[in-house]
């Protein structure tokens, strides 16, 4: 069972049991997926692995057989029996050897194939999912997903699984020729089993729950580190340095407790695992030596299995080690696995239709919407918007204007009712269509690192360079665009750090009339303008609206001038609807705003 969306990952550290269950279940399924288009190099590594480690478990057999027939025979004068025993050591010596290296290659071109497949994975299926999930989940543990668990996985799937396959067919193959060899050694080999699965469980049962909480903690590092750097001019704007330097170090502070007893738990495991190895390889000794005493063991056996039963122990560290590495991976998995398992909200429709000539006619119909689970921001209510006319939407701050841009843009669903566009439902037509014919210019006009071109050519990849200076020229933004340094080829690196706030928005607008949509919205894109800025811009847009249908959020009176038509909304609901001329004769809210407004200009 997935973690429903919105829940924490600290609520994801308390799941009862059964659901722990079930999300260990789900990420190992996860795991599984990932191994299987790896499945016929995953059979060559486990042949390489049974054979490479006969070969290894063998040595000391053939020791044996060097000490208890060798020796006896080459005593007689027969030497080629020392050519039989050492020459099936060397054979068996390089053969280990050869196909351990080979193994160890093929399992890293395993674990690397799959873990480039879960990169590109939660990559794209992060990128799909819908605004709603981005605007509750950080960005901070999306990058902690991306990076820090996809790295503790790595290192798992690099060195800690090609580890503990080696070594556990290393000591399943040991203990069967312990066995072979003396079967009441083997007895002893047993009992010594029954503390060291005691102190597994034990370590398994105090750490498990360490190590999710340190992927926590560590979501929190990164994420923490993210919110200042990207909001450092705020940070230095109001002296923030202090306190966040205190509220990072507190962080920082539990990720180390974290760690540390981490640490201190496994400074229990691993020296418990060495005594309990040194005090059985003290009683094979000392059971061994009185049976040689008595003739019921052959000295060759008694260094057999002296050997094989502290290179079984050694293995069993490497098994520690492991298990160690394991229980971060698990966590980090599960957390992954719980981002994969994220659905949008917003999904694509199965049988999608097509809108053949875009007129760009938008009707809301008894609409009721509220965001996730909480509640109802807009409730029943109706709304039609002619195809090619201006719309300006005002009102106070959280009214609900930018609710009506994010519905149109359909990066929210309605609860009930029905939007469609030019006569078609919205949630029938396929994203990559709607994108097409629908094109929202935002406040904050992101500007991703490449060129001023490629910028303005991001809704329309194909355009040439004569057409995107012509879309600049349109907004007013090709002059300023020369004189940077490298004109349309200057990179805007840092998310446009290179140009000013205007000029952000105007290479938005330039982007938005390349785009050529049916539909334009405009969420406070001129907030960011300045008076010379905002007059320019208000001839651009006058081409840039041309003939389609454009809905104007806007705090600034000044880009309503424009409008065919406004609408005042307040808490949730449209209260007036007009032209501004009728509106402003009406005396109502917006003939307030608009006096206020002049007022603001005197």
């Amino acid at each position: 069972m997935s973690k429903p969306m919105g829940v924490s990952d600290e609520d994801n550290i308390n799941l009862s049991g059964v659901q722990r269950k079930q999300v260990r279940s789900r990420s190992f399924r996860l795991l599984a997926r990932l191994a299987m288009p790896q499945k016929k190099l995953f059979i060559l590594t486990v042949a390489l692995v049974l054979v490479s480690n006969a070969a290894r478990v063998a040595l000391p057999l053939l020791i044996a057989l060097a000490i208890d027939w060798t020796l006896p025979q080459v005593r007689e004068g027969n030497w080629s029996a020392l050519g039989i025993s050492g020459g099936a050591y060397i054979i068996c010596a390089i053969l280990a050897g050869v196909l351990l290296a080979w193994y160890i290659n093929c399992a890293a071109r395993i674990s690397q194939a799959m873990l480039l497949d879960l990169r590109q994975q939660v990559f794209r299926h992060t990128q799909r999912l819908s605004l709603e999930f981005h605007e509750n989940y950080t960005s901070g543990r999306i990058i902690s997903r991306q990076t820090s668990d996809l790295e503790t996985l790595r290192e798992l799937l690099d060195q800690g699984v090609s580890e503990l396959a080696s070594s556990c067919v290393f000591v399943v193959f040991t203990l069967i020729t312990i066995f072979a060899l003396d079967w009441r050694s083997g007895l002893v080999l047993c009992i010594a089993a029954v503390p060291v699965t005691i102190l597994f469980f034990w370590y398994q049962s105090r750490s498990e729950v360490l190590y999710r909480e340190s992927r926590v903690v560590s979501a929190k590092v990164i994420s923490t580190f993210v919110e200042t750097m990207t909001g450092i001019r705020a940070v230095k704007a109001f002296r923030r340095e202090v306190a966040n330097d205190e509220n990072y170090g507190d962080i920082a502070e539990k990720y180390r407790v974290n760690s540390v007893r981490s640490f201190n738990l496994f400074g229990i495991l691993q020296p418990g695992l060495v005594l309990i190895g040194n005090l059985t390889v003290a009683a094979l000794l000392a059971y061994g030596g009185f049976r040689i005493l008595d003739g019921t063991l052959a000295v060759g056996v008694m260094v057999a299995l002296l050997l094989a039963a502290k290179r079984v122990f050694q293995p069993v560290e490497q098994i520690a080690m492991f298990y160690s590495s394991l229980q971060s991976a698990t966590a980090a998995l599960e957390k992954v696995s719980g981002l994969l398992e994220e659905e949008p909200s917003v999904k694509e429709p199965l049988k999608p239709r097509s809108i053949d000539q875009v007129k760009g006619e938008i009707v809301f119909r008894d609409a009721v919407f509220g965001y996730g689970q909480g509640p109802i921001i807009m409730d029943r209510f109706d709304l039609k918007l002619e195809a090619g006319q201006t719309v300006a939407v005002v009102g106070q701050t959280g009214a609900g204007k930018s609710t009506l841009a994010k519905l149109i843009s359909r990066f929210y669903d309605l609860r009930s009712g029905s939007l469609e566009i030019d006569s078609v439902p919205i949630q029938e037509i396929s994203n990559t269509e709607l994108r097409e014919h629908v094109v929202m210019v935002t406040q904050e006009a992101f500007l991703f690192s490449g060129s001023v071109a490629e910028n303005i050519a991001l809704g329309n990849p194909t355009a040439t360079l004569a057409e995107v200076q012509d879309a600049a020229k349109a907004v007013g933004a090709h002059e300023f665009i020369l004189e940077l340094p490298e004109g349309y080829d200057t990179d805007l690196n840092k998310r446009g750090g290179r140009v000013s706030a205007g000029q952000r928005q105007l290479i938005s607008f330039a982007r938005a009339f390349l785009a050529d949509p049916a539909v334009l919205i405009l969420d406070e894109a001129t907030s960011s303008l300045d008076i010379p800025s905002e007059r320019a811009v208000q001839r651009g847009l006058q081409q840039l609206l041309g003939n389609r249908t454009a809905l104007i959020i806007a705090h600034r009176l000044s880009t309503v001038q424009i409008a065919d038509r406004v609408l005042v909304v307040h808490d949730g609901k449209i209260i007036e609807d007009g032209t501004p001329e009728q509106l402003i004769a009406d005396q109502g809210r917006f003939a307030s705003l608009h006096k206020a407004w002049k007022d603001s200009l005197v």
